[in-house]
């Protein structure tokens, strides 16, 4: 990774992340775009549905960067999720560590 992704990435981490509660998805707005987690909520558990990235955002680390704000986001407010989102599940199978997070 050059340089100047490094520093995309360490950009983006600043970003913030929105729970936007009315159209039911975590969001970044990068570069004027919007970046989403489709959710349904039940009780404190999140069913994590989808992950979409702009297509002139891609390859850029930031559905990654968008899955880790939104696993701290829950772990922050004491939430549990459901995984039904591939990206997200192939996630969890490189950062197990996160499955703490799974409601069972």
């Amino acid at each position: 990774m050059s340089l100047s992704n490094n520093s995309n990435i360490a950009m983006y981490n600043e970003l913030p992340l929105v729970n936007n509660e009315t159209d039911h998805s975590f969001e970044m707005i990068v570069d004027g775009q919007r970046a989403f987690i489709d959710y349904r909520r039940t009780g404190d558990t999140f069913l994590l549905i989808h992950t979409e990235v702009p297509e002139v955002l891609r390859n850029r680390g930031i559905a990654k960067i968008l899955v880790e704000k939104t696993f701290k986001y829950l772990e922050e407010n004491h939430l549990k999720m459901r995984p039904f989102c591939a990206y997200i599940q192939s996630y969890l199978k490189n950062n197990p560590d996160w499955k703490r997070l799974i409601d069972k």
